[in-house]
């Protein structure tokens, strides 16, 4: 191929090529890419941060000494409670007061399952009908537990029954299995589910009352 030359006839060499440009593909859209998780993950750190604060802000409004909501046995009828041939036999009515002394916060109880003991021994159950309380509100509810069940009774349980039997007085547990939920405005909280345990309770056989600490019951979580 024949050599350019300038227009006075001079020899300037071969043509000089232009520069390449590189371009490193991948380099902007992967930082763009990292900003972006950094940035999401953040977001779901501060959401996940204030759902738990606003979770314990409503648990210390119920909770606190000053506003806990309060449960107590009230009422016991006790007209049967016998223990023969490994076999209790049983009818007995509790009465429970439920007290949210709470001015803007209702509780949902979604399930509530109530059990009786004896010595340790569970010998009944009851699923309870769900509802919602409102703010400083008192809600009784009744549990009935009537029938009879395979208890055994050895050693000191059995002596114990024989004590409590010629008393006329027996110690019986109530325990209440909850899932609750809290309102608070237009805001609810997550299901949890907290205990309640009756468990200082002396129930006289053809009685309608009981003694102990008040009937108070112990909440736990």
């Amino acid at each position: 191929m024949a050599e350019k030359q300038g227009l006075n006839g001079a020899y300037y060499g071969p043509a000089i090529p232009p520069p390449r440009h590189y371009h490193r593909p991948g380099r902007g859209s992967s930082c763009c890419g990292c900003c972006c998780l950094v940035t999401f993950l953040l977001k779901v750190i501060f959401t996940v941060l204030a759902l738990v604060g606003l979770f314990l802000l409503v648990v210390w409004l119920i909770f606190r000494p000053i506003n806990k909501v309060k449960f107590h046995v009230t009422d016991v009828a006790l007209t049967e409670f016998n223990h023969t041939n490994n076999m209790l036999r049983y009818n007995l009515t509790f009465n429970v007061n439920i007290r949210n002394p709470n001015k803007k916060i209702g509780i949902y109880y979604d399930r509530i399952e109530a059990k009786a003991f004896y010595e340790g021994q569970r010998f009944d159950y009851q699923s309870l009908t769900p509802f919602y309380q409102g703010h400083k509100n008192t809600t009784v509810l009744n549990v009935v537990f009537n029938g009879q069940q395979p208890v055994t009774l050895q050693g000191q349980e059995l002596t114990q029954f024989n004590s409590e039997k010629a008393s006329g007085l027996y110690s019986i547990t109530l325990e209440l299995s909850l899932r609750v939920r809290f309102k608070l405005g237009k805001v609810k909280t997550t299901r949890f589910k907290p205990k309640i345990e009756c468990d200082d309770l002396k129930i006289p056989l053809n009685g309608l009352s009981a003694t102990g600490s008040s009937g108070k019951c112990d909440i736990k979580f």
